[in-house]
């Protein structure tokens, strides 16, 4: 028989995370548009824990978006300003102030994140023309990603946690935004890998990894497909 499942952090109710993170308020909305296989199937969605943290976030299930009611009203509404999260040419860099209150020019600023692989989160885009056409946005990260459980195809490649962590620390330098409590996301986010790790190390263990994790550098660097997540740096 199946466990008993938090149908809201989508783990187990006896590991349920919910009773221990408070939610952040912030000014910027997040909308974590989320790749099937990612919502269904992914054991550490940091995508779904970064949710958690946010109160001003949604998550979003989808490949293509333009016949998306839900998206396609956010990024409509006269009242936001959407952006999407996505590094390359033409993306104003938060950290550099490229993107001001005067740009905002009284609307909310909305965030789109693709979570998903790196070929996932290119299909993503490709299949919808109206995140095509909004602005982008990136940072400059402060170091190399935490993530321990997941190779990275390079350097700069971080979780969707890591990159709405360093977007909000970005947004604060700048006073577009408030994080009230940068200490959060890194904690859920070591958490949750310290879990995973404690698990595949217990030989007694049932579950869906039987091996232990190896250190990153000695493993195997990732070619084409992967299971590392979508990035936002440069």
């Amino acid at each position: 028989m199946s466990r008993p499942m938090c149908y809201r952090c989508f783990w187990p109710k006896a590991l349920c995370w919910c009773g221990s993170i408070v939610p952040m308020a912030t000014r910027t909305r997040f909308v974590f548009l989320m790749h099937p296989k990612e919502y269904k199937h992914e054991k550490a969605a940091t995508g779904r824990l970064t949710h958690l943290c946010l109160a001003n976030s949604e998550i979003q299930v989808g490949i293509g978006f333009d016949a998306h009611d839900a998206v396609q009203e956010i990024i409509r509404s006269p009242q936001n300003f959407p952006v999407l999260l996505y590094p390359g040419a033409g993306a104003r860099d938060l950290s550099r102030g490229e993107l001001t209150a005067a740009d905002l020019a009284g609307r909310q600023l909305v965030v789109l994140l693709l979570d998903a692989t790196w070929s996932g989160a290119r299909k993503m885009l490709k299949l919808s023309p109206s995140l095509q056409r909004l602005p982008r946005v990136k940072f400059a990260a402060a170091g190399r990603s935490r993530y321990v459980i997941k190779q990275q195809p390079q350097d700069g490649c971080l979780s969707t946690l890591e990159a709405t962590h360093e977007l909000l620390r970005a947004l604060d330098r700048t006073g577009l935004d408030h994080y009230p409590d940068p200490a959060q996301l890194p904690a859920v986010f070591d958490r949750m890998q310290d879990f995973q790790i404690r698990c595949a190390a217990d030989p007694a263990r049932g579950g869906y990894r039987r091996r232990p994790y190896q250190a990153p550098g000695e493993r195997t660097a990732p070619q084409g497909r992967s299971g590392s997540r979508r990035r936002y740096v440069r």
